[in-house]
């Protein structure tokens, strides 16, 4: 099985009242689930600076008051495609600039389009490491950090 480093992504969840803005992914990785916008962090780049550049790339949008919720350390191993994948997500929330903007499908390749979901009434199946931060008590809508 091939092993790489750790990768970091940070995934943006963008509150609007009781909603998330939520898109059903079409990548390789996690096909067919959904998930808030997401992405690699480039070299250099403050994890503000990617949930800034991906949720502007991913659905047109413009955020702020971006704020570090919770980081998760996720191993992802899938023996069948002899797959090992080992991702550090950093869990943010922001607001839109503008509350009137809809969001677009700007990688029609990558998602199949931007919905807002009811916190009590998410889609399934979400992507594993959003279903188990949930699990364990995240919510978007409180502060969630824990210093260690």
């Amino acid at each position: 099985m091939a092993v790489g480093s750790p990768k970091v992504a940070v995934a943006v969840f963008i509150v609007k009242e009781n909603k998330l803005l939520i898109g059903k992914r079409q990548a390789c990785v996690a096909h067919s689930y959904f998930s808030v916008p997401s992405g690699h962090l480039e070299f250099g780049e403050s994890f503000e600076e990617c949930a800034t550049r991906e949720v502007r790339e991913e659905t047109g949008l413009d955020i702020m008051k971006i704020e570090i919720l919770k980081v998760t350390n996720n191993l992802f191993l899938d023996n069948e495609a002899n797959l090992a994948e080992h991702y550090v997500v950093i869990l943010v929330r922001a607001v839109l600039v503008d509350p009137n903007q809809i969001p677009q499908n700007l990688e029609p390749q990558k998602c199949d389009g931007w919905e807002w979901y009811d916190w009590e009434n998410l889609p399934d199946p979400l992507v594993p490491q959003l279903r188990s931060a949930i699990k364990e008590g995240f919510n978007p809508f409180q502060d969630n950090f824990k210093e260690y």
